[in-house]
This record gives structure tokens, sequence and C-alpha cells, in this order.
């Protein structure tokens, strides 16, 4: 709000969020500049499931372990700053009764970008380590053959 002359009287306006925007706008890298990424990988029940996690596990801390260094303070002064309890960045295995397969779920940090690269250098580890390990990735896939 101007006065007379054109000064300045004080006053602040203040709109809201609501009055401007539709929805809900994120910054996901605003407060902690990385991501949480995670790989899917369903496996028979009858596999090695034990092997099938070392497997993955390796497979994320190769592709992440610079990215998870980095992320360590990030995730303190996070956690400071919001009296949060964000979890440290170390890769994870999580797993997942289904009824046709055993889904083992890979969680891991990366880095804003480059997340492309990481999960596709991360796909084909996993994908040559189960082949050579003997284990198959589950598939609703059918084939019929004459």
């Amino acid at each position: 709000m101007w006065v007379r002359a054109r000064q300045f009287s004080g006053r602040v306006v203040t709109v809201t969020n609501d009055k401007v925007f539709n929805e809900a706008v994120y910054n996901l890298t605003h407060e902690f500049p990385f991501l949480w990424e995670e790989i899917h990988v369903p496996i028979p029940y009858k596999a090695d499931h034990g092997r099938a996690e070392h497997i993955l596990l390796d497979a994320a801390i190769e592709a992440t372990r610079d990215t998870c260094d980095a992320a360590r303070p990030a995730i303190r002064a996070f956690n400071e700053k919001y009296r949060a309890v964000m979890e440290q960045p170390d890769p994870r295995v999580y797993w997942r009764l289904t009824d046709n397969w055993l889904e083992l779920t890979v969680r891991f940090v990366v880095p804003e970008r480059g997340v492309r690269d990481i999960k596709d250098r991360m796909s084909r580890h996993i994908v040559r380590e189960f082949a050579d390990a003997g284990i198959e990735i589950a598939s609703t896939t059918v084939e019929v053959t004459g």
C-alpha cells in the first residue's frame, strides 16, 4: 500500500499459495539435494533369496558409494533442522510377499541428476549376476510353443 507521494506505508499484503496455485508445488531437492530411488525385482519363491538380496545390495552399494558419502552430512543437517529421523543413505533391500513371487526392492539414494545412468548400471549388474547365480526374474509371461 502506498500513501501520498508514493511513499511506502509499511503495510504488507500476503497472498497465500491457494490463491495462486491450483495444486501443491513440490521442490524435491531444496532441503535435501538427493532423491530416494528403488528398483523392484520379482523372483520365484524357489530361488536363492539370500543370494538375490546380496546381488541387489552389491549393485546399489557399487553404484551409489560416493552419493551415500555426500548425503550423510545433508541428512544430518535435515534431521537437525526439522527434528526428523531420515534414515541413513546406505542401500537396503526390502521383501514383499505376493501371490506369484517374492518381490525384492532395493532402496538407495541418488543425486538429483544422472538417475537413469545409475539405474541402468545397476540393472545390468543385477541381470548379469542373476544369470551367473542361476536366479530367474519372475514373470507372468506365458510362452506357447507348438
